[in-house]
């Protein structure tokens, strides 16, 4: 049974005492993950960003670790979200985009529809009610999908950053290939989870790895700093990146989910610079904390000019409550350190849910 989210029966809120309940649970799973110490050999080879059991990150210095972690646990408090936030009703696009023309449709948190004449690409598609394993606990979204997964457009090509709940949901993948049959892109050591809930077509890759999509685009995988986990002892036995997209002559990054670090620089210096980056902007408090895995607004300017990015759009805030930062802080943040650093608002800017904007 699926367990999307449905207007009919949209009654969305949690407590602080609920929220605070469901953030911990990834870090307990860490903890036990580190306690256990319990690792099988992997058939993926030796690399900077693999030792033979676990992937790792060659650009982070330090770990959260297990007394930072405790300490979140013991001091993490939230600012109050609304019960549900509603959006705006909207149309897909219809007439067909004229050629090297990419339209954007931000969804939520990680999703966005991303079209050109020749493809339509999904990103870390989530349409569940709730980001967890189970379908009766676990975060609940606050505010509905800017498009329903009954309303989109055929869909050619998904791309998966990693395998956090809130980035691969299973239960709209599933949705996704019964209705489409797209391709599925995931990084190493997720494959043999979406075969495991019938989705062939599926190829993992590599940082730096390139695969064509016939003759409609390019994709290639590139690093981030974040990490893995979909339970209590498979803390990072899967990697995490980010996609840069050729469609014709333009370039589409996403980014993901991911912290700040050199690697926007190399992603320019190998790739290019993108005409379009959707970059994340949200649930990065407390920075004490956070700042090793997920990008405050001000890391994601930095990340816009590291990557020379012509446009940028934020992603991943507003949908889901993961950190302690209110809703609209992301936004607020960004807008803020734009002015300060005095750059043009309109490189970087957030787009309403649903709404779609035509590059």
């Amino acid at each position: 049974m699926e367990r999307f989210f449905k207007k009919d029966n949209y009654e969305i809120g949690i407590t602080r005492t609920e929220s605070k309940n469901i953030i911990v649970l990834p870090y307990i799973c860490f903890l036990f993950s580190i306690l256990s110490g319990c690792c099988v050999s992997s058939k993926y080879p030796n690399s900077d960003h693999f030792n033979g059991k676990r992937f790792h990150n060659p650009t982070q210095l330090e770990e959260n670790g297990i007394w930072r972690t405790l300490k979140l646990l013991a001091t993490i408090d939230f600012e109050e979200w609304p019960k549900e936030v509603r959006n705006e009703k909207t149309k897909l696009i219809k007439n067909p985009l004229y050629k090297n023309q990419i339209a954007i449709t931000f969804i939520n948190h990680a999703t966005v529809l991303i079209q050109s004449r020749e493809i339509n690409i999904l990103t870390d598609p989530v349409w569940s009610e709730r980001i967890s394993p189970v379908s009766w606990a676990g975060t609940k979204r606050v505010r509905e999908p800017g498009i329903q997964i009954e309303d989109l457009p055929p869909i050619d090509l998904v791309v998966i950053s990693h395998n956090h709940y809130d980035h691969l949901d299973l239960e709209t993948l599933k949705s996704l290939n019964r209705k489409f049959s797209p391709k599925f892109l995931v990084p190493l050591g997720d494959k043999e989870l979406l075969q495991s809930v019938g989705i062939p077509d599926t190829d993992e890759m590599d940082w730096w790895q390139t695969i064509k999509i016939e003759r409609k685009a390019e994709v290639t995988f590139a690093p981030t700093q974040h990490l893995s986990a979909r339970g209590m002892f498979d803390w990072n036995r899967s990697l995490w990146g980010s996609y840069m997209i050729t469609i014709g002559n333009r370039k589409v990054y996403f980014g993901g989910d991911a912290a700040y670090s050199s690697h926007y620089k190399e992603i320019k210096r190998r790739l290019g610079e993108p005409d379009i980056s959707l970059l994340p902007i949200g649930a990065y408090e407390p920075r004490w904390f956070m700042r090793l895995v997920h990008m405050n607004p001000l890391d994601a300017i930095q990340a816009h000019l590291d990557l020379g990015s012509k446009l940028s759009i934020g992603i991943h805030f507003g949908t889901f409550q993961q950190t302690e930062e209110a809703l609209n802080a992301p936004v607020e943040e960004l807008k803020k350190e734009l002015l300060k650093a005095g750059l043009n608002l309109s490189n970087f800017i957030v787009q309403k849910e649903g709404i779609v904007q035509i590059y």
